[in-house]
Formats: structure tokens, C-alpha cells, sequence
């Protein structure tokens, strides 16, 4: 017996404020089953899942729910002040606060609903998860990335939605909590959404649904599986494009052909006329008729040309145009070997309580490790200037910038080509689109606020302003750079980690990014 839908999609549309058409007539159901959806960076995920969850508005078509749908999405994080508000329960906890004080206002009474134990609740998981140090009052500024995304996913739990949807779940999780993430998702008996780029999390999936700019296509079976359909597909669409295109060009050789072959019989018979010496009347009547024919040949080559022309741009809309993503590499000011940064018994004011001692050379390459909560990203704005350091514990010689997990050099408000501007106005306008183009950004949306980007657009501006910045890099600081770049795009940053010669850190749980990477040596924190 076939899972009754919980959620169904029914010629879903939604465009942009700018006025782009981001997706369009979206067709599908949702039951019980554990669907992964992927696509590249800015194609709408999110938005989708804002679409599905009731936070959004489509532009047309319906979404149509059976039951409490709850969403975890890529920006609670930021937008959170406190654990409560991590976890999701922060409007609840705060009307249970107001009726505790004597509120008798409805509005309150429905917020808590059946939620009375909600503290209790929530401080219960929070022991199990190993984070009982913490309580709803918890400032979020306190917790790295790690312990914030555990702690939104325990609210996401907490929810006991009937349909649950996890933007990039596993971003900033060590490997623990990634384990155990995993098994609170085989756990989950309801509907459930993953968007990721995870190949790990997508291998548990029991479908795969990929968005893109052919719409909202479903693949049965896990990301191995949907690899290897979506392989098939791509090397048939191809093949048939390429297939079509060299029956046209023999078609437009064969009609070439036959035109000249008319046109020179038309000539001879001419020719023949005059010979003959035939009568006038006869020789303008075989002419007429052989315009006419003339004339009709060229209407019928132009509508079988107006055909295989319409048929090769329906099979070019069966292949997606993906453009290839391309990173320049930063050239060092400073020569190879020459040092650029010096820690010496550096303590962390969080994390690990042991202090840090590393000396670095341009062009070492220093993987730093460690499990949620250790001082990775403090050590990383440590020596970017954000956080300050005691004494001389800390010498930097060179230039350094830091491109952290939550993008924060990019405001809210700007573009992604006034950051790049900002950050070399050396560079003529064009090459700077040009660069931001390179990196995936079209033109449509290089001008808009960066806050109405991706968290895969986000992290490619910041990307764009860190690596091209007027000032020459001597040490590149990353931390967590896959966090929501798609496959093709973490691929071209591994490309240009390969060519980059200055000096590298770089904080990530990607086992397979570092590996990658050819690294001197690893500090774990």
C-alpha cells in the first residue's frame, strides 16, 4: 500500500522581486519516504522549501499540506539570539513567560498550545545530545557553528512535525555529530526532505529529486543511483543534440545541392531555348515555370529547415546549461619560505585550553582539526584581527583574510559586485563581473542585495572579495569553505587551492577536501 501525500506541489511557480522566473509549474508528493533534493547554487532550493513549509508564497500553483511541516533552514543560525531561538521555541517559551507573569491574552494561550513542558523539553535533549551545559537562555554567540546547527537540529525534533525539512543539516558538524545526525534521520518514522550537498547524508535517501533549470525531476533510489541515471541521461541528451545538429548540416548540404542542380538545369535549358531558336513566348513561359519551381523548392527547404531547427531546440532544452565554474588563484606578495605567521603558547579564550604554537611559511598548507566547540574558527579570527590576542603570543607578517562559515564581511544590504568594488577598485568594472560571472554569479544577480542570495551565491561573493581583493594574499584563511557550495563549485575551489602559493589554513569536517588538498601537516585543537 502506497504512503498517503503529505505534501504535493501542484504547478508551482515562484519569481524573484527583480522579476526573474526562478522555477516554474513544479509538479510533486510528498509522503513518508526520506527524499533528497540537490541542485546547483541558486537555483531555488531554499526557496522551495520556504514555498513547501508555508513560509512563502508561490507567485502560482498551490502547495497543499496534510499536517504540522516544520523547516530548518540555512539561516536560523544567523538570525538567532539565543538557544531558544536555535532550537525554534523561542516564540513559545516567551508567551508561556507572559502567561506565567499573569497574561490572558489568547494569542499567547494558542503560541504554547500543548506545549507546556517545552523548557523541560528542550533541556532534556540538550543532556542527551551531551550539551547539558547549556539552557534556552544560552546566548548563541556562545556556541561555535557546530553546537548551533545540533542545537537547531535537536529543535527540529522537538517540532514533532509531521514532515520535516533539513536545509544542509550536516553543515559545521564534526564527524560525530554527523553520525549522529544520520541516525536521528534513519530514526525519523515521518516525511522528510534533505537538502545537501552531502554525498554521504543523500546515500541514505530513499529518492532523489533534483531541481534545475528544467524543473523539478524525481530519480528513485539513492545518490549512486541518481548519479549514474543522471549520467545515462546526460550522455543520451548529448548524443541526440549532436545527432541532430550533424542531420542538419547534411540537410543544408543535400538542399544547397539541389538549388544549384535546379538553378543549372534552369541555365542549360536556357541556353537550349536560344540554340533552338525558339519562339519568345515559349521561352518566358519555361522560365515562369521554372521560377515557380524555383520559389516552391526554397519554401519547402525553409520549412524543413523552421523544423529541425525547432526540433534541435527542444532537445537543447532537454540538456541543462550549466556554466563552468572557474577561480583564479591569489598570487603571494611575499616569497615562498619566507614566514608569515608566528604562534607562540597562543591561549584561546574558547575552546581548547592547551595553547597553540605553529610557525608558518608561504606556501605551507596547515589543515586545523577538531571536534565542534575546540576553538577552530576563534583560533582562524584570532589571526584574522576580529578577536584579539594576549601579548606577543600572535605575529603576523604579511597580508592574511579570513573566509569564514556564515560569510560575515558581506552585509546584508550590498551587492556582490559592490563587495568585490570594495575590495579592489583597482579592477575595471567588467573584469569584475567578469570574475563573479566565472564563479557562477550571472548578471542578474551580481547586482542584487546579498541577502537575497543563496548561502552558495553568499559564500562565492565572499569568495570573489577575499581571493581578489586589491592587496595580494599571503595567507588564505578557511573556514568550513564547502558549507553550501554545490559539487562543481567546491571542485573549481579545490582546483585553485591546488595553484594557490601562499600560505594556507583551512578548518573543515570534509575529510575528502583535505585529503585533497596535498596538506604539510594537521593541528588538532
Amino acid at each position: 500500500m502506497t504512503d498517503p501525500s503529505i505534501l504535493t506541489l501542484d504547478s508551482v511557480t515562484l519569481a524573484l522581486p527583480d522579476g526573474r522566473l526562478l522555477f516554474h509549474n513544479l509538479n510533486a508528493t510528498f509522503d513518508r519516504s526520506r527524499t533528497g533534493l540537490v541542485g546547483r547554487n541558486g537555483v531555488g532550493k531554499s526557496l522551495l522549501a520556504q514555498v513547501m513549509a508555508g513560509q512563502r508564497a508561490p507567485s502560482s500553483g498551490t502547495c497543499q499540506r496534510q499536517g504540522h511541516v516544520h523547516l530548518l533552514g540555512q539561516q536560523v543560525i544567523e538570525h538567532s539570539a539565543t538557544v531558544a531561538d536555535l532550537a525554534q521555541v523561542g516564540p513559545v517559551i516567551a508567551a508561556l513567560q507572559r502567561i506565567e507573569q499573569g497574561s490572558v491574552d489568547a494569542a499567547d494561550f494558542d503560541t504554547v498550545g500543548e506545549r507546556w513542558g517545552i523548557r523541560e523539553q528542550l533541556q532534556a535533549l540538550l543532556q542527551r545530545h551531551g550539551l547539558g551545559q547549556l539552557d534556552w537562555r544560552t546566548p548563541a554567540r556562545c556556541l561555535s557553528g557546530g553546537q548551533a546547527m545540533r542545537v537547531a537540529l535537536i529543535g527540529a525534533w522537538l517540532s514533532d512535525a509531521d514532515y520535516l525539512i533539513l536545509d544542509e543539516p550536516s553543515n559545521h558538524l564534526d564527524g560525530p555529530a554527523r553520525a549522529e545526525l544520520l541516525g536521528m534521520i534513519k530514526a525519523w518514522d515521518r516525511g522528510m526532505l534533505v537538502i545537501s550537498h552531502d554525498r554521504t547524508l543523500l546515500g541514505h535517501m530513499a529518492r532523489i529529486l533534483e531541481l534545475s533549470s528544467l524543473g523539478l525531476r524525481a530519480y528513485g533510489g539513492d545518490y549512486n543511483h541518481y548519479l549514474a541515471q543522471k549520467s545515462a541521461e546526460a550522455t543520451h541528451a548529448e548524443q541526440h543534440l549532436a545527432h541532430l545538429k550533424r542531420q542538419q548540416l547534411r540537410q543544408a548540404r543535400d538542399r544547397q545541392q539541389q538549388r544549384e542542380n535546379l538553378e543549372k538545369a534552369q541555365a542549360r535549358a536556357g541556353r537550349t531555348a536560344k540554340v533552338a531558336n525558339q519562339a519568345k513566348i515559349i521561352v518566358d513561359r519555361r522560365q515562369q515555370v521554372g521560377q515557380a519551381t524555383l520559389g516552391k523548392q526554397r519554401r519547402q527547404h525553409r520549412s524543413a529547415e523552421q523544423a529541425m531547427q525547432a526540433e534541435i531546440r527542444t532537445a537543447a532544452g532537454d540538456t541543462e546549461q550549466c556554466s563552468t565554474i572557474h577561480v583564479h588563484a591569489p598570487t603571494p606578495q611575499r616569497h615562498a619560505g619566507r614566514q608569515v605567521l608566528a604562534l607562540q603558547d597562543l591561549r584561546l579564550p574558547h575552546g581548547t585550553q592547551q595553547p597553540v604554537t605553529v610557525r608558518m611559511q608561504v606556501g605551507q598548507r596547515l589543515g586545523l582539526v577538531g571536534a565542534n566547540g575546540s576553538g577552530k574558527s576563534t583560533l582562524l579570527r584570532m589571526i584574522d584581527g576580529q578577536l584579539p590576542s594576549p601579548g606577543d603570543s600572535l605575529v603576523l607578517s604579511g597580508e592574511a583574510a579570513l573566509l569564514d562559515q556564515h560569510c560575515t564581511l558581506l552585509n546584508g544590504t550590498d551587492s556582490a559586485l559592490q563587495h568585490l568594488q570594495r575590495a579592489n577598485p583597482a579592477l575595471h568594472q567588467g573584469e569584475l563581473r567578469s570574475r563573479l560571472a566565472q564563479l557562477g554569479l550571472d548578471a542578474a544577480r551580481v547586482g542584487l542585495p546579498s541577502s537575497l542570495l543563496s548561502g552558495g551565491e553568499r559564500m562565492k561573493a565572499a569568495l570573489a572579495a577575499i581571493l581578489y581583493r586589491q592587496q595580494p594574499l599571503d595567507l588564505l584563511l578557511l573556514d568550513e569553505p564547502g558549507n553550501h557550495l554545490d559539487l562543481p563549485s567546491l571542485q573549481a575551489v579545490q582546483a585553485m587551492l591546488g595553484q594557490y602559493r601562499g600560505a594556507l589554513i583551512i578548518a573543515s569536517h570534509d575529510a575528502i577536501l583535505l585529503e585533497q588538498l596535498a596538506l604539510d601537516e594537521y593541528l588538532k585543537l
